[in-house]
């Protein structure tokens, strides 16, 4: 609630700032992302406040629209209009990503990152400087920064599960991705690909018995009101990538792009921090919502691993090569020390 009124409080700062300049030309700056738009949503409290201050620190020479929720369509017609320069910046998730830029998809490694903390050094260091460059040289769309999607846990309405034997006979479902179906295969479980749109009405349904998701998404689709149980295992540490088109960035001036880097350091410093928030008290948040909660000890989650990390990093190495899943690998373990 703090945060909440605080950004509130930049909000209206910066409309008074700009209420009080002459009228310039503007350049207007679509900014998409997927989850609903209320400030308590880590993406849309990010965006407003990178509203706020670009805005405010551009006295108006740049203005930004929020379509929040899928506005500006699906995640392959978003990449898309990133390239095109039809869409101007957007924040999209790893998944989201992976039919444009396929690379992304080792950040699904299982069970690499052993915290937030480890976590954050990689996604703000050499490593993410090195993918950004390459993202950018293939696509035309230019990576800011990374903000957090998420731990990543298992969810169901059959049973708890403590060891990999527990997802046997499960049908599981994945989001359209190979890495995830390997995944919950090594595990066991049956795999079945479902949009994220479609996601709720299938659980509803029973299509499925369960699905894997971080707090944050199980609380914006209300996930919860179709599952029985949680384990907070954390397999996959999710990311949301800031992104701009670099078509319309080349039309803006040397002061104008660092006004929006800046901006999206701090809509990424919020997003990070309320997603972390949710991501620290994931069994307390998910447990009033109704829902059984299993955590697991460091051995219970080293099973999981064993099995579920070789099988992924085989299909990743193959997809975007060894060498990107070991660049990763001695980021984290640099970033550990």
């Amino acid at each position: 609630m703090k945060m909440i009124k605080t950004l509130a409080a930049t909000i209206g700062l910066a409309a008074f700032t700009m209420a009080a300049m002459p009228a310039m030309a503007e350049t207007t700056i679509k900014f998409g992302h997927f989850q609903p738009g209320r400030m308590d949503q880590p993406k849309h409290a990010a965006a407003m406040a990178f509203k706020a201050y670009v805005e405010g620190a551009t006295a108006g020479e740049l203005k930004v629209e929020i379509y929040p929720a899928g506005q500006l369509g699906n995640e392959s017609t978003v990449m898309e209009g990133l390239q095109l320069g039809t869409i101007e910046m957007a924040v999209v998730h790893d998944g989201g990503i992976a039919g444009t830029y396929a690379p992304v998809e080792v950040f699904s490694l299982p069970y690499a990152f052993p915290n937030q903390q480890v976590a954050w050094k990689v996604f703000d260091g050499p490593f993410r400087d090195k993918f950004a460059e390459q993202m950018l040289n293939e696509t035309q769309i230019r990576l800011i920064g990374f903000a957090d999607n998420g731990l990543r846990h298992f969810t169901n309405n059959k049973r708890p599960i403590k060891a990999p034997a527990d997802l046997q006979g499960l049908r599981m479902r994945v989001q359209p991705s190979q890495v995830y179906v390997r995944l919950m295969e090594s595990l066991g479980a049956s795999a079945t690909a479902i949009s994220w749109g479609e996601l709720p009405t299938a659980l509803a349904q029973g299509t499925v018995d369960g699905q894997e998701n971080g707090v944050t998404n199980i609380l914006a689709a209300s996930l919860y009101e179709n599952q029985n149980h949680v384990t907070l295992d954390g397999h996959v540490y999710s990311v949301h990538a800031y992104m701009v088109s670099d078509a319309f960035w080349q039309q803006l001036t040397p002061e104008q792009q660092q006004v929006v880097k800046t901006g999206t350091e701090i809509a990424i410093g919020i997003h990070r921090g309320m997603t972390a928030a949710q991501d620290m008290n994931a069994g307390s948040i998910l447990a009033e919502k109704g829902m059984t909660v299993t955590t697991l000890t460091p051995a219970e989650v080293a099973a999981f691993r064993e099995l579920a990390q070789p099988a992924v990093r085989s299909y990743l190495e193959e997809q975007v090569g060894a060498e990107l899943v070991n660049d990763l690998l001695t980021a984290i373990e640099e970033a550990g020390k």
